[in-house]
């Protein structure tokens, strides 16, 4: 007896559980590691570093917006790094806080870090489920004129909500309404010192944001010396936030030394990273404990917006980056990276996080290759908890508004309202309904944006365009799908210009455009052959598309008659020998169409 046993006939073994294939489609990074290069790694360096002084002040501002301590926008902004690095499909993005995000966090956390944790782990379960679900098609329904207007209007809020830093102002309402008015109402207050400092970092920002744009490109026949040159300039220049902020803390010293202090400064940041933990199912406070329900409830429809919005920012930041340098991007694989990042982010205190534009922009003007960049970033991030939380205290808050006020710029589009009236200014509408109720509440201003996008959509389907031929015959084309609220705009048309004229005419209906129809529009179109028919007339279809075939067949229409061509119809009409229509039975149905019919 052999002592190899041979499988059962008909049993197929498993290779593995997965196939390569599928590994590095669930595990991006298994596809680029194994030809990982030396260049590819310098890069990558050079692009981590980057980010990571890019990222380490703007965290520290964010958490502001966001309405927590300074120390929370740095819990957030380094999990992202390292789980891009296994799940992400796109080469450029990074994942952490960001000035929308610590917006929406603001609105539903009441300022509380334990909401904000909570969110974080919702708001990436959500997200993960949708990843596994395949449900990223969702954010398909919100539209561009509704993103352009919530991120326009939050552009204004949170810019203007920094004035009260950059004036030095306290005791200001968050509200933005109530904000405007006490800004301005208290605008005497304003500290000299907070606001030279803010107006400076501004325009040293703006300056080395200039200077990076008009950098030319570093050619190899260049000297080394110019090149060398080349390198600072590009280095300040990207790194500005960092140097900016720098500069601040450094004359905030300077005045601590001497025993003044001009500024509001950010105080004391606890040092090193927070010990994991599950994230908080319920708050003890002074006067109870809140439970896990009354938390949900408390942070009602954020834990709708914040997931649909982060997974929005993520994915449009992924497309825009993979569409310029030529890659693709796996959509349903960003929404687990974003969720897992999220999940395990709120394990370490972080608040939700998504993809940042501003900091994605540094990462691939700085040549990074792969995602492995954000190791780098990451490691920065850890590094300046451990190491630099003390030289934290010494930045004005002043400089920390410069910084936020100059990354939330570029967010308010200037040419888009322009744009939409020359191509479809009925666009508009969402784009400032979206705009003005953003103001009022965020959630109402993407819903009812979301709505009336909707309703413009809907009524394109209901109240298609229909092109209509005068010759032998009356002939109505549909310039777009049949579905059931467009089935009477189908049948005034018919009725109108067809039965309603002396003597009435026979028409027919051209489908060649039509790939699909349902049940209503079946019922709707036997009710027109039945018309049509006590009128003496002819309504013939033309140009079925297959399924829409198949549909006819399956529901048994009396009297219907359909042609492949207008002249095929013409020539039933006039009773021309050797033409006949194919009526309601497969045998009728020409060779090819059976084909495919059966396929």
């Amino acid at each position: 007896m052999s002592s190899t046993m041979k499988p059962p006939k008909g049993f197929a073994p498993m290779s593995c559980c997965w196939s390569t294939a599928t590994m590095q489609k669930r595990l991006p990074f298994l596809a680029w590691l194994p030809d990982y290069t030396w260049h590819a790694l310098k890069m990558d360096f050079i692009a981590g570093i980057s980010v990571g002084l890019t990222v380490i002040p703007q965290a520290l501002a964010y958490a502001e917006v966001a309405g927590l301590p300074p120390q929370y926008g740095l819990y957030s902004a380094f999990m992202g790094c390292f789980v891009y690095f296994f799940l992400g499909t796109s080469r450029d993005v990074t994942l952490g806080p960001t000035a929308i995000m610590s917006l929406l966090v603001s609105f539903y956390t009441f300022r509380e870090p334990a909401y904000a944790v909570l969110l974080a782990f919702l708001s990436g379960c959500i997200q993960l489920g949708m990843g596994f679900l395949r449900l990223g098609f969702l954010l398909d329904f919100i539209s561009c004129p509704v993103i352009k207007g919530f991120t326009s209007a939050a552009a204004i809020i949170i810019g203007f909500g920094q004035i009260k830093n950059l004036l030095g102002l306290q005791h200001i309402s968050r509200q933005f309404f109530l904000q405007v008015y006490y800004t301005f109402h208290n605008i005497g207050e304003t500290r000299v010192g907070d606001a030279v400092l803010g107006l400076v970092c501004m325009v040293l920002l703006l300056v080395l944001k200039l200077m990076r744009d008009h950098v030319p490109p570093v050619h190899p026949e260049m000297p080394t010396g110019v090149r060398l040159s080349h390198g600072l300039v590009w280095t300040a220049t990207t790194a500005r936030n960092a140097l900016v902020v720098s500069f601040a803390a450094l004359v905030a010293y300077s005045f601590q030394v001497t025993g003044y202090q001009p500024f509001v400064l950010t105080g004391k940041t606890p040092e090193g990273l927070p010990d994991a933990h599950i994230p908080p199912f319920s708050v003890t406070t002074a006067n109870g404990t809140i439970s896990f329900t009354e938390m949900v409830q408390g942070m009602g429809v954020g834990l709708a917006v914040v997931p649909l919005m982060g997974l929005l920012e993520s994915i449009a930041v992924a497309k825009s980056f993979a569409s310029q340098n030529n890659y693709r991007i796996n959509a349903n694989q960003e929404l687990l990276a974003i969720g897992l990042t999220n999940i395990l982010g709120s394990l370490f205190s972080s608040y939700p996080v998504t993809g940042s534009f501003g900091r994605t922009a540094v990462n691939a003007q700085s040549g990074v290759c792969t995602p492995a960049g954000g190791l780098m970033t990451g490691a920065l991030v850890l590094m300046s908890l451990d190491y630099l939380t003390s030289l934290f205290y010494y930045i004005p808050k002043s400089a920390l508004a410069a910084v936020i006020i100059m990354a939330v710029v570029p967010l308010f589009d200037t040419k888009i309202v322009g744009t939409l009236w020359r191509v479809k200014r009925l666009d508009l509408l969402p784009l400032c309904v979206t705009f003005l109720l953003c103001f009022w509440e965020v959630q109402y201003g993407i819903l009812a944006g979301t709505l009336v996008s909707m309703l413009v959509l809907l009524h394109s389907v209901a109240r298609p365009k229909i092109q209509v031929s005068e010759g032998p015959m009356l002939v109505l084309q549909p310039a777009s799908g049949l579905h059931f609220p467009a089935i009477e705009t189908l049948r005034e048309a018919l009725l109108s210009r067809a039965l309603e004229t002396s003597p009435p005419r026979s028409a027919a209906l051209d489908c060649t455009h039509v790939c699909s129809i349902d049940y209503t529009v079946v019922l709707g179109l036997g009710e027109l052959l039945e018309d049509f028919h006590k009128r003496g007339a002819t309504l013939a279809l033309i140009g079925l598309q297959v399924p829409v075939l198949r549909v006819l067949l399956s529901a048994d229409l009396k009297g219907v008659l359909y042609f492949c061509t207008l002249e095929e119809a013409e020539k039933y009409l006039k009773q021309e020998p050797g033409t006949q229509p194919y009526n309601g039975s497969e045998d009728s149905v020409p060779e090819h169409k059976i084909a495919l019919l059966k396929a």
